[in-house]
């Protein structure tokens, strides 16, 4: 056995190094999990044409006016020619799939297995609901097929996939896409944040504040990404 083959023999004792050589048989044996996960994914949305990602926490309630803005801003997106993805939860979630199917649009779910957690709301078209094991896998698919992100209040979940937007336009492994921040009143702390501190730090360049937008109109944010469309192309991102 090579020393790039061995698990440190020395370090561990036997009954250790058995559990370390198990895993990485199952390891192997994930990797054509995730290539499943890639096909059925690629599969589906590569045929729905241009589609908008939205985002949001899965804590957040009908009546609740985030829950409703996000009915709207799907609705007046649908009435722009764009389908409507989501991670197909709850919430946020939900709220965007129910104003897609309200508009008659392309509504996707893109769900994701947390025990006890999420199931797939009620709103998502049938034939549309993917359903992954993998966070990583399911990232590619919002990021990929999506010509905008429209981002409302949220927490970890949310706050990451933005950053991940942000991270893939800033370094240019994606095309520039529109990411809008739906909220003012929520969004406005971490925006100052963003130019007071980190920009301040030198740890972004003053042009990465033009990455992202914040709206509170619905109409105006649908605009806004449709008006960027007419002078870019409306492709997969990488």
């Amino acid at each position: 056995m090579s020393k790039h083959n061995r698990i440190a023999p020395s370090i561990l004792p036997q009954h250790e190094r058995d559990l370390w050589q198990e895993r990485r048989i199952k390891d192997l044996w994930r990797i054509f999990r995730i290539m499943g996960e890639f096909v059925e994914g690629f599969e589906t949305m590569s045929e729905l044409g241009p589609c908008v990602s939205i985002f949001g926490s899965a804590r957040t309630k009908p009546g609740d006016k985030y829950y409703e803005m996000a009915v709207q801003v799907a609705e007046e997106l649908v009435h722009r020619g764009f389908g409507i993805i989501t991670g197909g939860g709850p919430g946020i979630m939900e709220a965007g799939n129910r104003g897609a199917n309200n508009a008659g649009g392309i509504s996707v779910g893109l769900n994701i297995e947390i025990p006890h957690e999420q199931s797939s709301n009620p709103y998502i078209d049938h034939d549309k609901l993917v359903t992954f094991d993998f966070f990583f896998v399911r990232k590619v698919m919002f990021t990929k097929y999506a010509q905008g992100y429209v981002v409302l209040p949220g927490g970890f979940g949310t706050m990451d996939e933005l950053f991940e937007a942000l991270t893939l336009i800033q370094t240019d492994k994606s095309v520039r896409f529109p990411v809008i921040l739906m909220g003012t009143e929520y969004w406005s702390g971490l925006f100052e944040w963003i130019k007071n501190t980190m920009l301040e730090a030198g740890n972004i360049a003053e042009k990465d504040l033009e990455l992202f937008s914040i709206s509170d109109d619905p109409a105006e944010a649908a605009q806004r990404l449709a008006d960027f469309y007419k002078d870019h192309t409306m492709a997969p991102n990488f």
